[in-house]
Protein backbone atom coordinates (compact mmCIF):
# COMPACT_ATOMS: atom_id res chain seq x y z
CA UNK A 1 0.00 0.00 0.00
CA UNK A 2 1.32 3.45 -0.91
CA UNK A 3 0.93 6.43 1.42
CA UNK A 4 0.68 10.02 0.22
CA UNK A 5 1.94 11.60 3.42
CA UNK A 6 3.22 10.87 6.92
CA UNK A 7 -0.31 11.48 8.24
CA UNK A 8 -1.51 8.40 6.33
CA UNK A 9 0.92 6.35 8.42
CA UNK A 10 0.35 8.05 11.77
CA UNK A 11 -3.38 8.10 11.26
CA UNK A 12 -6.05 10.81 11.51
CA UNK A 13 -6.86 13.13 14.39
CA UNK A 14 -9.41 11.09 16.26
CA UNK A 15 -11.20 10.12 19.43
CA UNK A 16 -10.45 6.56 20.51
CA UNK A 17 -7.62 4.05 20.72
CA UNK A 18 -7.44 2.69 17.16
CA UNK A 19 -7.37 4.24 13.71
CA UNK A 20 -8.80 1.05 12.21
CA UNK A 21 -11.39 0.23 14.86
CA UNK A 22 -12.40 3.77 15.83
CA UNK A 23 -11.57 6.36 13.16
CA UNK A 24 -12.29 3.98 10.29
CA UNK A 25 -15.53 2.86 11.90
CA UNK A 26 -16.64 6.47 12.41
CA UNK A 27 -16.00 7.20 8.75
CA UNK A 28 -18.00 4.16 7.64
CA UNK A 29 -20.93 5.36 9.73
CA UNK A 30 -20.61 8.90 8.43
CA UNK A 31 -20.61 7.77 4.79
CA UNK A 32 -23.80 5.83 5.53
CA UNK A 33 -25.33 8.98 7.03
CA UNK A 34 -24.22 11.05 4.03
CA UNK A 35 -25.73 8.59 1.56
CA UNK A 36 -28.97 8.38 3.54
CA UNK A 37 -29.14 12.15 3.59
CA UNK A 38 -30.63 12.54 7.05
CA UNK A 39 -30.53 11.17 10.58
CA UNK A 40 -31.95 7.62 10.62
CA UNK A 41 -34.56 6.53 13.12
CA UNK A 42 -32.99 3.11 13.56
CA UNK A 43 -29.82 1.22 12.78
CA UNK A 44 -28.83 -2.45 12.66
CA UNK A 45 -25.05 -2.85 12.75
CA UNK A 46 -23.36 -6.21 12.14
CA UNK A 47 -19.67 -6.71 12.93
CA UNK A 48 -17.45 -9.34 11.31
CA UNK A 49 -13.96 -10.69 12.01
CA UNK A 50 -11.82 -8.53 14.28
CA UNK A 51 -14.59 -5.97 14.57
CA UNK A 52 -16.91 -8.62 16.04
CA UNK A 53 -14.32 -9.75 18.60
CA UNK A 54 -13.13 -6.38 19.86
CA UNK A 55 -15.73 -3.74 19.02
CA UNK A 56 -16.67 -2.99 22.63
CA UNK A 57 -13.11 -2.61 23.90
CA UNK A 58 -11.94 -0.55 20.92
CA UNK A 59 -15.00 1.68 20.77
CA UNK A 60 -16.07 0.54 17.30
CA UNK A 61 -19.71 0.61 18.37
CA UNK A 62 -19.65 4.20 19.64
CA UNK A 63 -17.57 5.25 16.61
CA UNK A 64 -20.00 3.92 14.01
CA UNK A 65 -22.97 5.43 15.83
CA UNK A 66 -21.05 8.70 16.08
CA UNK A 67 -20.63 8.60 12.32
CA UNK A 68 -24.35 8.00 11.89
CA UNK A 69 -24.88 11.13 13.98
CA UNK A 70 -22.58 12.98 11.53
CA UNK A 71 -19.73 13.38 14.04
CA UNK A 72 -16.22 13.64 12.57
CA UNK A 73 -13.39 11.41 13.84
CA UNK A 74 -12.07 14.11 16.19
CA UNK A 75 -15.45 15.08 17.66
CA UNK A 76 -15.38 14.33 21.39
CA UNK A 77 -19.13 13.68 21.34
CA UNK A 78 -18.32 10.28 19.80
CA UNK A 79 -17.58 9.01 23.32
CA UNK A 80 -21.23 9.67 24.25
CA UNK A 81 -22.74 8.72 20.90
CA UNK A 82 -24.81 5.80 22.20
CA UNK A 83 -26.33 8.02 24.88
CA UNK A 84 -26.91 10.86 22.40
CA UNK A 85 -28.54 8.51 19.89
CA UNK A 86 -30.85 7.17 22.59
CA UNK A 87 -31.84 10.70 23.62
CA UNK A 88 -32.66 11.44 19.97
CA UNK A 89 -34.89 8.37 19.78
CA UNK A 90 -32.61 6.37 17.48
CA UNK A 91 -33.00 2.63 18.05
CA UNK A 92 -29.75 0.72 17.59
CA UNK A 93 -28.95 -3.01 17.54
CA UNK A 94 -25.53 -4.63 17.28
CA UNK A 95 -24.83 -8.13 15.97
CA UNK A 96 -21.66 -10.21 16.19
CA UNK A 97 -21.43 -12.31 13.03
CA UNK A 98 -19.43 -15.53 12.54
CA UNK A 99 -19.30 -15.41 8.74
CA UNK A 100 -15.84 -15.11 7.20
CA UNK A 101 -15.38 -11.96 5.13
CA UNK A 102 -12.66 -10.83 2.73
CA UNK A 103 -11.40 -8.29 5.28
CA UNK A 104 -11.23 -8.72 9.08
CA UNK A 105 -12.51 -5.21 9.88
CA UNK A 106 -15.90 -5.39 8.20
CA UNK A 107 -19.24 -3.85 9.19
CA UNK A 108 -22.65 -4.07 7.60
CA UNK A 109 -24.93 -1.13 8.40
CA UNK A 110 -28.63 -1.06 7.74
CA UNK A 111 -30.40 2.19 8.59
CA UNK A 112 -33.84 3.58 7.94
CA UNK A 113 -36.86 5.64 8.85
CA UNK A 114 -40.45 6.02 7.67
CA UNK A 115 -39.24 7.31 4.30
CA UNK A 116 -36.83 4.57 3.33
CA UNK A 117 -33.88 2.31 4.11
CA UNK A 118 -30.22 1.97 3.16
CA UNK A 119 -27.77 -0.88 3.57
CA UNK A 120 -24.02 -0.81 3.01
CA UNK A 121 -20.91 -2.82 3.79
CA UNK A 122 -17.73 -1.01 4.77
CA UNK A 123 -14.21 -2.12 5.66
CA UNK A 124 -11.56 -0.29 7.65
CA UNK A 125 -8.23 -0.84 5.90
CA UNK A 126 -5.92 0.92 8.37
CA UNK A 127 -4.84 4.43 9.24
CA UNK A 128 -8.43 5.61 9.32
CA UNK A 129 -8.88 4.71 5.66
CA UNK A 130 -12.03 2.90 4.57
CA UNK A 131 -13.71 1.36 1.56
CA UNK A 132 -17.42 0.95 0.96
CA UNK A 133 -17.76 -2.35 -0.88
CA UNK A 134 -21.52 -2.77 -1.16
CA UNK A 135 -24.51 -0.44 -1.31
CA UNK A 136 -28.09 -1.71 -1.43
CA UNK A 137 -26.91 -4.89 -3.13
CA UNK A 138 -24.59 -3.17 -5.62
CA UNK A 139 -20.89 -4.04 -5.52
CA UNK A 140 -18.65 -0.97 -5.56
CA UNK A 141 -15.38 0.52 -4.36
CA UNK A 142 -15.73 3.87 -2.63
CA UNK A 143 -12.97 5.29 -0.43
CA UNK A 144 -14.95 8.01 1.33
CA UNK A 145 -11.81 10.21 1.22
CA UNK A 146 -12.66 12.15 -1.96
CA UNK A 147 -15.75 13.99 -3.18
CA UNK A 148 -17.89 11.50 -5.06
CA UNK A 149 -21.23 11.03 -6.73
CA UNK A 150 -23.30 7.87 -6.94
CA UNK A 151 -25.56 7.65 -9.98
CA UNK A 152 -28.35 5.09 -10.16
CA UNK A 153 -29.42 4.61 -13.76
CA UNK A 154 -31.09 2.29 -16.20
CA UNK A 155 -28.54 -0.02 -17.78
CA UNK A 156 -28.84 1.52 -21.25
CA UNK A 157 -26.46 2.54 -24.02
CA UNK A 158 -25.14 6.09 -23.59
CA UNK A 159 -25.99 6.56 -19.89
CA UNK A 160 -22.36 6.49 -18.77
CA UNK A 161 -21.23 8.72 -21.62
CA UNK A 162 -23.87 11.34 -20.85
CA UNK A 163 -22.69 11.66 -17.24
CA UNK A 164 -19.03 11.78 -18.28
CA UNK A 165 -19.82 14.48 -20.83
CA UNK A 166 -21.48 16.69 -18.22
CA UNK A 167 -18.47 16.37 -15.92
CA UNK A 168 -16.08 17.11 -18.79
CA UNK A 169 -18.16 20.16 -19.77
CA UNK A 170 -17.48 21.70 -16.34
CA UNK A 171 -13.86 20.47 -16.20
CA UNK A 172 -14.53 18.06 -13.35
CA UNK A 173 -11.68 15.55 -13.26
CA UNK A 174 -12.57 11.92 -12.51
CA UNK A 175 -10.14 10.19 -10.18
CA UNK A 176 -11.89 6.82 -10.07
CA UNK A 177 -15.00 5.47 -11.74
CA UNK A 178 -16.69 2.10 -11.88
CA UNK A 179 -20.09 0.69 -12.80
CA UNK A 180 -21.96 -2.12 -11.06
CA UNK A 181 -25.18 -3.80 -12.11
CA UNK A 182 -27.24 -6.57 -10.59
CA UNK A 183 -28.64 -7.78 -13.91
CA UNK A 184 -28.02 -6.88 -17.54
CA UNK A 185 -30.49 -4.29 -18.85
CA UNK A 186 -31.89 -3.46 -15.38
CA UNK A 187 -30.60 -1.02 -12.76
CA UNK A 188 -26.93 -0.05 -12.55
CA UNK A 189 -24.82 2.13 -10.27
CA UNK A 190 -22.02 4.49 -11.28
CA UNK A 191 -19.49 5.32 -8.56
CA UNK A 192 -17.47 8.39 -9.51
CA UNK A 193 -14.77 9.92 -7.30
CA UNK A 194 -13.66 13.38 -8.42
CA UNK A 195 -10.98 15.91 -7.53
CA UNK A 196 -13.24 18.76 -6.48
CA UNK A 197 -16.65 19.42 -4.98
CA UNK A 198 -19.47 19.39 -7.54
CA UNK A 199 -22.01 22.19 -7.48
CA UNK A 200 -25.68 21.30 -7.11
CA UNK A 201 -26.47 22.85 -10.49
CA UNK A 202 -24.12 20.35 -12.15
CA UNK A 203 -25.81 17.49 -10.31
CA UNK A 204 -29.17 18.77 -11.54
CA UNK A 205 -27.86 18.66 -15.11
CA UNK A 206 -26.75 15.07 -14.59
CA UNK A 207 -30.19 14.23 -13.18
CA UNK A 208 -31.78 15.60 -16.36
CA UNK A 209 -29.93 13.15 -18.61
CA UNK A 210 -31.83 10.21 -20.16
CA UNK A 211 -32.03 7.04 -18.02
CA UNK A 212 -30.60 8.74 -14.92
CA UNK A 213 -32.78 7.88 -11.89
CA UNK A 214 -30.94 9.18 -8.83
CA UNK A 215 -27.81 11.21 -8.12
CA UNK A 216 -26.28 11.42 -4.64
CA UNK A 217 -23.28 13.52 -3.66
CA UNK A 218 -20.78 12.51 -0.99
CA UNK A 219 -18.51 15.21 0.40
CA UNK A 220 -15.01 14.41 1.64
Amino acid sequence: MKYKSVFDIIGPIMIGPSSSHTAGAARIGRVARSLFGRQPQWAEISFYGSFAKTYKGHGTDVAIVGGLLDFDTYDDRIIRSLEIAKDLGMKIRFYEEDAITDHPNTARIKIGDDQGELELVGISIGGGKIEITELNGFQLKLSGHHPAILVVHNDRYGAIASVSNVLAKYEINIGHMEVSRKEKGKLALMTIEVDQTIEESILDEIRSQPNILQVTKIVE
